[in-house]
């Protein structure tokens, strides 16, 4: 999972922000100091949203290629996270909803599936069974 920066230059350095995610944005004094701070701007935004139903826009899939547009990827447990708690979403689940279906004895355990992940392949089956929609191809691309 990718999204598009549009990055500016200016007399102190540079700064970027995410096209299809508002208020992601961030700054460096170096085009390399930018990258690595658009990549940590994206993972932070993704990773801990406004509130545990707010829903990010997803990904543009084609974005006009211009030599000041570049893409970052989204870290995939942060990526896998983002779906997960996407999915919860769109079917109109609670995490305590989707916590008990996963087994789980505590909500927080469920909600840092939503955060920063990194599940067991059998909690990986059992999220698939819930949430058939769930692409690991997207999360990976």
């Amino acid at each position: 999972m990718h999204y598009h920066f549009k990055i500016h230059r200016e007399k102190a350095g540079f700064w970027a922000h995410c096209i299809e995610l508002p208020g992601c944005v961030t700054q460096g004094d170096t085009k390399e100091e930018l990258l690595h701070n658009m990549q940590e701007a994206l993972n932070t935004y993704l990773e801990e949203p406004e509130n545990s139903n707010y829903l990010a826009p997803l990904p543009k899939k084609s974005v006009k290629k211009t030599r000041n547009i570049t893409k970052v990827h989204v870290e995939p447990s942060i990526a896998l996270a983002f779906s997960i708690r996407r999915q919860r979403i769109k079917r109109g689940f609670t995490q305590k909803e989707v916590a008990e279906k996963l087994g789980m004895k505590a909500i927080y355990s469920y909600q840092r599936l939503e955060r920063k992940c990194n599940p067991t392949l059998d909690l990986i089956v059992k999220l698939i069974i819930i949430f058939p929609a769930l692409s690991f191809d997207k999360i990976l691309r």
